[in-house]
């Protein structure tokens, strides 16, 4: 698979919550910041959402927002109205005059991933994704959207599975569109797979992880000097090269440790270490705790990083 596919398949992204939110009016709510990646489709009407202390951004019809990691965020009818303290409910939320037909509805909640690995992938990501009906109107993102709209008014069997795998779809394509058509991408992995160079590169290292790749085999591979690939695979990924492969082969093996079906000598083989040991090493000096220990913690709902200092 693509480096996007392989990490889509290791944080198995669904939506957790799905709920209508609608407001009319003037209002405004604030929510403190919270893990789960957030999203909001806007199916009428429009809103101002301000990502802590960033510029307010407006969101309106057709428009979809996604937040890999849900920062402290208001959500107002107007810039400058005053915002309630508010906390995340999985039912039905309506703001603002509570009477009469809402001037602004959207879906909106947040995916649950898997959370092995989601610090650390999740740190490839953009703060913000925002695709705007402007956007995605008259493309697949568009007609899903579409789809997603026409679901939530009607009364079919299975709607809810329906908007599941929608908003689902809807991720991913997110993610695609943030490669394929934000020019102002920060660094991350969406960033490096937008640079043909650096998606060279990612992608060599995603189909064969077993490799002992060093910057200079990279950098042939991206047609750069080792010192300039270097650099500009730091400046758009957000981290040296050599690092991101130690990250993507740690979270390959914490998947492999969970799923329990294979042995640390078959690990190491796979992810690239010339031993258990030495993986075992590895391991232990990024996560602060021994493979197995981490496995068998996991297993019993302890934090990572709980194992890391207990």
């Amino acid at each position: 698979m693509d480096p996007l596919s392989d990490i889509i398949a290791l944080l198995r992204p669904r939506a957790a919550i799905a709920k209508p939110i609608s407001g009319r009016g003037q209002w405004g709510v604030r929510y403190r910041s919270y893990d789960p990646p957030g999203f909001t489709v806007v199916l009428t009407g429009e809103a101002w959402v301000t990502l802590g202390n960033q510029e307010p951004l407006r969101i309106a019809e057709g428009d979809f927002l996604l937040l890999p990691t849900t920062p402290a965020f208001s959500l107002c009818s107007k810039p400058g109205t005053p915002c309630m303290p508010a906390e995340p409910l999985a039912k039905a939320v309506r703001h603002g005059d509570q009477e009469g037909d809402p001037d602004f509805v959207a879906l909106g909640g947040s995916f649950s991933i898997e959370s092995a690995n989601a610090s650390l992938l999740l740190a490839l990501l953009p703060d913000a994704i925002h695709v705007p009906a402007s956007a995605g109107r008259g493309t697949r993102f568009g007609r899903l959207i579409e789809l997603l709209s026409e679901e939530c008014v009607s009364n079919y069997p299975g709607k809810e599975l329906i908007i599941q795998r929608l908003l689902e779809t809807l991720l991913v394509e997110a993610l695609r569109w943030d490669i394929i058509g934000n020019n102002a991408a920060s660094a991350g992995l969406l960033n490096g797979l937008r640079d043909p160079a650096i998606a060279r590169v990612l992608r060599a290292i995603h189909e064969d992880v077993r490799t002992r790749w060093t910057v200079a085999d990279l950098a042939g591979i991206a047609g750069m000097s080792r010192s300039g690939f270097a650099a500009r695979f730091n400046e758009v990924v957000g981290c040296a090269p050599i690092e991101y492969l130690a990250r993507w082969r740690i979270a390959l093996a914490k998947q492999a440790l969970l799923n329990g079906a294979k042995s640390l000598d078959r690990i190491a083989d796979d992810i690239g270490y010339e031993s258990a040991s030495a993986f075992s090493t590895a391991f232990s000096k990024r996560l602060g705790c021994s493979p197995g220990r981490f496995a068998r913690g996991y297993v019993a709902g302890v934090s990572p990083g709980l194992l890391a200092v207990s």
